[in-house]
């Protein structure tokens, strides 16, 4: 008498013990004589004992082998044709094309990302909906303002797709060619130059503040009703420099019409190549949006680990990367614990910039 485990067609590896059913289906009994009947028996039941006893997570709370098995939901907190939605787009259209199931991206814009992650957070944990999201809203908006979710508890996180990091530009009249001459000039003229933002406690104020901790200078923080206002200002020499991504002004740098001074990442962007890191100057300084998938808490981990592994597959793709290159993104993956890390750096860190300037937000 032999008993034999018939072996997951999917993964060569014997299938799991989830029940009687499951277990009786995938063993087979061969020489059934008399003796061998009973000794199957009691090899069976023993089995089914020995799977009872497991905790339920073992046991039966296994993803459906056939998911996905219906349409996604991907929630994007800002509108169509921002730099997050570029970014979830492409990455939609290949779980799309890998998978065979269409991934709807819901734009929610509004808040401050706010109603999105309240959304995400809400949602049932079956791998059904899902939310590209922002450092803004993962980790800012919290440390800013009370907020109806909790990023660490409500959400789970799958993987990082990119970061788009910031740059410093200044007005072409400013007479600073680069970091070290801008913190010379703030320096020689303390509290008289004027640093633009898309609004208090936004991700290019927080730059300003930061720059402002780090190089020991003083000047005027300068908050506009979005970017493009600010930006407009900083053409007209209305305002002297700011901060913002690097798409949205790199043709204005380009053009002449304004300055590149330095970029937020820790190294040179392949967007700009011949404009310095910050770091470069200020070891250790980083100011950068990144954008990263996760799901709401208590999505199964299989879930999680099949579309993390989706995930990282296309970021090392050289065709899909440059795909994200060309849209002013930088392709970056992680592991789901690699990606919980870096959001408890990131929240230690820009806590520290926050409490520092005494930034508050009243809502």
């Amino acid at each position: 008498m032999r008993v034999c485990l018939r072996r997951n067609n999917a993964t060569g590896e014997p299938c799991p013990l989830a029940g009687t059913q499951a277990l009786a289906g995938n063993i087979q009994l061969h020489n059934n004589t008399r003796e061998d009947n009973l000794l199957n028996r009691s090899l069976l039941t023993a089995a089914c004992i020995a799977t009872l006893a497991l905790p339920p997570a073992l046991a039966f709370a296994q993803p459906k082998p056939d998911y996905p098995n219906r349409p996604i939901r991907i929630i994007v907190p800002g509108t169509a044709g921002s730099a997050n939605d570029f970014t979830a787009r492409a990455i939609a259209q290949r779980l799309t094309d890998n998978w065979g199931q269409q991934m709807v991206i819901d734009n929610r814009a509004g808040a401050g990302g706010v109603i999105a992650h309240e959304i995400a957070a809400k949602a049932t944990p079956d791998g059904y909906t899902l939310i590209f999201s922002t450092s803004a809203g993962l980790i800012l908006n919290p440390l800013l303002y009370k907020t109806p979710y909790d990023s660490f508890r409500d959400l789970a996180p799958v993987s990082l797709g990119s970061i788009n990091p910031q740059m410093l530009f200044a007005h072409p009249g400013v007479p600073a060619k680069n970091v070290s001459e801008l913190i010379a000039l703030a320096k020689a003229k303390p509290g008289q130059l004027n640093c633009a933002s898309a609004g208090t406690g936004t991700p290019n104020h927080l730059g300003c503040e930061l720059l402002k901790s780090m190089a020991a200078i003083n000047f005027v923080h300068v908050p506009y009703k979005g970017s493009g206002p600010g930006v407009t200002d900083v053409v007209g020499g209305q305002a002297q420099f700011m901060f913002n991504s690097i798409p949205a002004v790199l043709q204005l740098v380009k053009t002449g019409k304004l300055r590149g001074l330095g970029v937020g990442g820790p190294k040179r962007s392949p967007a700009a190549p011949d404009i310095p890191a910050i770091a470069e100057t200020l070891p250790g300084f980083e100011c950068v949006n990144w954008y990263a998938m996760l799901a709401p808490a208590g999505t199964p981990s299989p879930i999680i680990n099949r579309l993390n592994g989706e995930i990282v597959k296309m970021i090392a793709d050289p065709p899909f990367a440059q795909r994200l290159l060309d849209l002013g993104s930088e392709p970056q993956s992680s592991t789901p614990a690699g990606l919980a890390e870096h959001m408890r750096r990131e929240s230690d860190r820009w806590g520290k910039v926050i409490k520092a300037a005494g930034i508050r937000i009243e809502r």
